[in-house]
Formats: structure tokens, C-alpha cells, sequence
């Protein structure tokens, strides 16, 4: 779904800055290996996340939902000299497509892998984390702020994609429609809860920006 006209979108893409040469080749081989490659970030977005990260300069990034490596790439061109990304998936058979671009990139030995449940991976770990970006099975978005918010900086952000799923949050939601009835859950949860602020905007399939107070 296009929020605004595809033209518009190219626009937007050619006045924002270039793609670097790695996400290129990344974004490639993920559309002529990989099963349902449109989940794979893209240029405009992934510039979108590259500035916020540098923006941030976090010293510690959680991704949850890694898919091809994609924007953990684009995350960690923000990361602060020392700093670290962590990011989890479901999905061992991306394991190593993931580590090779991690390489590649330059940033392979500040990229922790993790393969599993988020929810059982996430409460073992002792970090705190100043940026955090969902993007994983929608079902678990309200689980998944649940299980982080008390993992993060005062200050922080955590990014969420797909918040507006092709526009289905302003449809009428069947009982039996468990990923549209979480994102409304969800988008309500994180414009509510009083330990943090929220500001949603329409990119791509809506991103929100959420800080900590």
C-alpha cells in the first residue's frame, strides 16, 4: 500500500542519500534467494535508520526480527566507537547470509547474533540498551514492549515497524485477526503508557518513534 503517490515515494528516494554500494548487493541476493524479500527494510527506510541511529550514537542497539541483515547494517552506522548490536531471529537458516554481510560491512565484530524466541532471549540478557528497533511477528509487538521497556535507558528509542499494515488498523478487525488486533494493541499501548512518548509517522508501513522518558 502506498500512503503517498508512487511518484512522490521516488522522489523522495532520489532527494535522500544514496544507498551504499554493501545494501545494494545485500538487498539483491535477498530478492533472488530469500522468501518474501518486500520485508527486507529497503533504501528509504534504511536511511531513515542509519540517521536516527547516528542521531542517537547508542552504545548499545537491540534489533528484534533480523530477517537478511539488512537494517542491523543500517543501525549500526550510528553505533557509538565502542558499541554493540544485538539482534534476534527466528529464522537459523538466515544465520550465516546475516554474518556474511555483517562482515562485510565492517561492523561484524560489534554484531551479536542470537537465533530463537526473543521473548526467552531477551529477559537473559544484561544489557541495557539506548535504541531498540521491532520488526518481528506482529502478534508479540505488545509482549515484545513488555519484555524491553524496562531494558532501556532513560532516553532511549525504540523504533517499531509496520504499524500501520497496509492500512488495516483503519479497517473493521475480525475477532480471529490476531496481527491487526496486536499492531491496534500495540500503537494504543505505546501512545498511552505514561513511561513513554510517541510520535507515529507514515513511512513506508508506518514507523513509530517511541522515547523513554
Amino acid at each position: 500500500m502506498h500512503f503517498i503517490p508512487k511518484e512522490l515515494e521516488d522522489y523522495v528516494e532520489k532527494h535522500s542519500q544514496e544507498e551504499p554500494a554493501i545494501l545494494k548487493k545485500l538487498s539483491r541476493e535477498t530478492h533472488l534467494k530469500v522468501l518474501q524479500p518486500r520485508m527486507i527494510s529497503g533504501h528509504f527506510q534504511g536511511r531513515v535508520l542509519s540517521m536516527l541511529s547516528k542521531l542517537i550514537r547508542p552504545s548499545r542497539i537491540l534489533e528484534i526480527g533480523t530477517y537478511t541483515g539488512y537494517s542491523a547494517i543500517c543501525l549500526a552506522e550510528g553505533l557509538a566507537p565502542e558499541g554493540q548490536l544485538h539482534t534476534i531471529d527466528v529464522n537459523e537458516e538466515l544465520f550465516d547470509m546475516q554474518r556474511k554481510y555483517f562482515d562485510l560491512s565492517g561492523w561484524g565484530k560489534q554484531i551479536y547474533q542470537y537465533t530463537g524466541n526473543a521473548l526467552e532471549i531477551i529477559p537473559e540478557m544484561g544489557e541495557k540498551f539506548d535504541l531498540v528497533f521491532i520488526d518481528a511477528d506482529k502478534v508479540n509487538y505488545p509482549a515484545y514492549f513488555h519484555c524491553i521497556i524496562d531494558k532501556m535507558n532513560t532516553g532511549g528509542v525504540l523504533l517499531t515497524d509496520n504499524v500501520l499494515w497496509s492500512g488495516k488498523v483503519l479497517e473493521e478487525v475480525k475477532a480471529n485477526d490476531k496481527q491487526t488486533n496486536a499492531l491496534l494493541e500495540y500503537n494504543r499501548l505505546v501512545n498511552e503508557d505514561p513511561r513513554v512518548e510517541t510520535v507515529l509517522l507514515p513511512i513506508r508501513d508506518g514507523l513509530t518513534i517511541t522515547r523513554v522518558i
